[in-house]
């Protein structure tokens, strides 16, 4: 007997059963639909994710002062005067793999303009903040060299300030906004980039000269980080590398000898990669996690399979044994069922997969989270219905190929 004919008995078998071959394939439909929807989910978050780090600077490396401990007690790293201006021109003359570098301080308070005000916090650095985190001016102009040195009472705002203190819409370049009791002239407007997806306002600062954050808000002479971005993404692990060899160089911190350990750094420091490495990490385990829970559907499906296969077998008895008596062997029945169960499960498997392409896009219309539905996660699909379809299906296809012709003609 060959395939061709197989294949016909298989589908008037099939369409003889319509709703009986309907329910053992929903199980199979409701495994591949929700794979495709879970893992389309999944990647979403994990691309979206991706594409918040990526706004958040270009390449970025930050250096933060370390906890140090005072008489056995552990001090708050924010408190501690470890990063100097000496430390950033070191980096910013010695280190070869960064293209752009920021000393940083920043301080929280209220802004007011006239009538309005607003809580926000103005962040002391120079121009290559706008590179490092990718940030552009919409209006106006950033401060210079010369505001730098000066220590000139200019800044820029975000768009969130601009609305807060000018909601009537008015001009905000060359109007003198207080920052607590600090008069600041602005001279800019930075471009609105909204919310990422982590729910923070990116548009909610003011940026200033940070010798004027330093001497005229804080009264400080340290540092409360260095920002700087590598030249290139593959570069950042030596830029790491160097920066802390600088630190640990002007921080006079010993390496370590045949005698002595090394000391501690006093620093921390934090790459781009490094945050992105970590959320893929924690996305990656939790679409895997989807996909696991998911896919128990699956096997609830292949069950269904070998239940509704068995039952089709014992009906079928007389049937197996005709045609076992004109002459058909146990490998030509042994193929008729598994080519059952192999439709059975591809074609709820293209269902499955209309149905879970279909419901991912209404997660992204109707509840507007991300999705991401990757040509790899459907071809995993039909894989593993089809074989599904031959795991569950074999054993069944298997006794009926073992029945014995008369025995089987005399079933009743």
């Amino acid at each position: 007997m060959n395939y061709i004919n197989l294949f016909k008995i298989a589908l008037k078998a099939i369409a003889a059963n319509k709703m009986r071959s309907f329910l053992t394939a929903l199980g199979i439909i409701i495994g591949i639909a929700s794979v495709i929807t879970m893992l389309a989910v999944g990647q979403g978050t994990k691309l979206s994710i991706q594409a918040s780090i990526s706004e958040m600077g270009s390449n970025m490396i930050m250096i933060h002062p370390g906890a140090d401990r005072r008489g056995g007690v552990k001090q708050d790293a924010s408190s501690m005067e470890t990063l100097k201006l000496d430390d950033y021109q070191a980096i910013k003359d010695e280190c070869k793999y960064i293209k752009a570098i920021s000393p940083m301080v920043s301080s929280g308070g209220q802004f007011i303009y006239g009538n309005e005000n607003t809580p926000s916090s103005i962040y002391g650095v120079n121009q290559d903040y706008l590179d490092i985190r990718q940030i552009s001016i919409s209006d106006g102009e950033m401060f210079d060299d010369g505001d730098i040195k000066t220590s000139a009472k200019v800044c820029v705002l975000g768009q969130t300030v601009v609305d807060n203190l000018f909601p009537d819409g008015s001009e905000p370049i060359g109007k003198i906004v207080r920052f607590n009791s600090i008069p600041f002239r602005v001279i800019g407007i930075l471009k609105k980039k909204g919310y990422n997806s982590m729910g923070m306002d990116q548009d909610d600062l003011v940026l200033a000269p940070y010798t004027s954050v330093m001497k005229r808000i804080l009264a400080q002479t340290y540092l409360s980080g260095i920002q700087c971005s590598a030249i290139t993404e593959e570069a950042t692990e030596y830029a790491t590398s160097e920066i802390r060899e600088i630190l640990r160089r002007t921080h006079r911190l010993k390496d370590k000898s045949h005698k002595t350990d090394a000391d501690e750094d006093d620093f921390n420091i934090r790459s781009q990669e490094e945050l992105a490495s970590m959320m893929n990490n924690t996305t990656n385990m939790l679409t895997i996690l989807l996909g696991c829970v998911a896919g128990i559907s699956l096997i609830v499906g292949g069950i269904g399979i070998m239940n509704i296969m068995y039952v089709s077998v014992t009906e079928r008895t007389r049937e197996i044994g005709l045609r076992m008596s004109v002459g058909a062997r146990g490998i030509d029945i042994l193929n008729q069922f598994l080519i059952e169960a192999v439709l059975l499960s591809v074609t709820g498997g293209v269902i499955g997969v209309i149905i879970g392409v279909s419901a991912s896009y209404a997660i992204q219309t109707f509840v507007h989270w991300p999705i991401a539905i990757q040509l790899w996660t459907i071809v995993m699909s039909f894989a593993v219905c089809t074989f599904t379809g031959i795991f569950f299906g074999w054993y069944p296809a298997k006794k009926a190929a073992n029945l014995d012709p008369i025995e089987a003609l005399r079933y009743e």
